[in-house]
């Protein structure tokens, strides 16, 4: 892509930036790392939350990290066959970049932070659907702030955005039936180390034996051994002495 189609926003967003007051500049200057940190820290989150979890949860739990992975270096070898320089040092007449400018050949074009944001919160959303809330603005914040600091050009940051998150998406998908089963594996395994990171699984409820025989376990007692004939028994000898009791002859009065 033609970098000049992008560099008069790019020159916007940095004016924008110098002109936003320090305690703005600060926060996205921290912010554009620490979202990496956050997804990572929720991808620790949802894995841990799945291992009382069903299979299909856990699975899709630790396929999303591998999914960001590989989204990552999808980014890395566009990088490598394109070239892009970066807009700190090829746009002439743009504000400082807030950040310092990375070294020649730390290609601009698609921005690894933008896809590595965009995979972990597409992924996270898939596998915890309720903090999705929180993970998609924060890959929409990422994006933005590499343009802010003046690291990225806009379209480097939303190509990476459509690469991280459909490469999640189509990895999730793919794997998520094969880790599933792998991780059903991995819980009968007599392994400590493997059957602590998949998890005990859902709890089972148990029957418990109480006083007097009986078992509980959310359905009522059970019936004793043999109650069952006991009843059908007592039924017969009661129908025969109804039965007994018709055939004897009527008094006349």
């Amino acid at each position: 892509m033609d970098p000049s189609v992008t560099s008069g926003l790019y020159r916007d967003i940095t004016d924008l930036a110098h002109q936003s007051p320090s305690w703005v500049r600060h926060f996205v200057e921290i912010g554009t790392e620490a979202v990496i940190v956050i997804l990572g820290v929720l991808f620790l989150a949802g894995w841990w939350r799945t291992r009382t979890g069903d299979s299909r949860a856990m699975a899709r739990a630790v396929v999303g990290p591998l999914a960001t992975a590989l989204a990552y270096v999808s980014s890395e070898l566009a990088k490598s066959a394109i070239q892009e320089e970066r807009p700190c040092r090829a746009v002439a007449g743009a504000a400082t970049s807030l950040a310092t400018c990375p070294p020649v050949g730390d290609w601009s074009f698609p921005s690894n932070h933008s896809t590595i944001a965009a995979a972990s919160a597409v992924a996270l959303a898939i596998a915890w659907r309720r903090i999705a809330f929180l993970t998609l603005p924060l890959a929409l914040f990422a994006a933005f702030s590499r343009v802010f600091v003046g690291v990225h050009y806009p379209h480097d940051v939303a190509v990476g955005l459509l690469l991280g998150g459909l490469v999640a998406t189509l990895v999730v998908l793919a794997l998520t039936r094969p880790a599933r089963v792998l991780i059903e594996t991995m819980r009968t395994s007599r392994t400590g180390l493997v059957v602590w990171f998949a998890g005990p699984g859902p709890r089972v409820p148990r029957l418990t034996e109480q006083a007097g025989g009986e078992v509980t376990g959310g359905r009522g007692p059970l019936p004793e051994p043999g109650a069952g004939d006991r009843a059908v028994s007592g039924a017969g000898e009661n129908s025969g002495a109804l039965g007994r009791q018709s055939e004897q002859p009527r008094s006349r009065f």
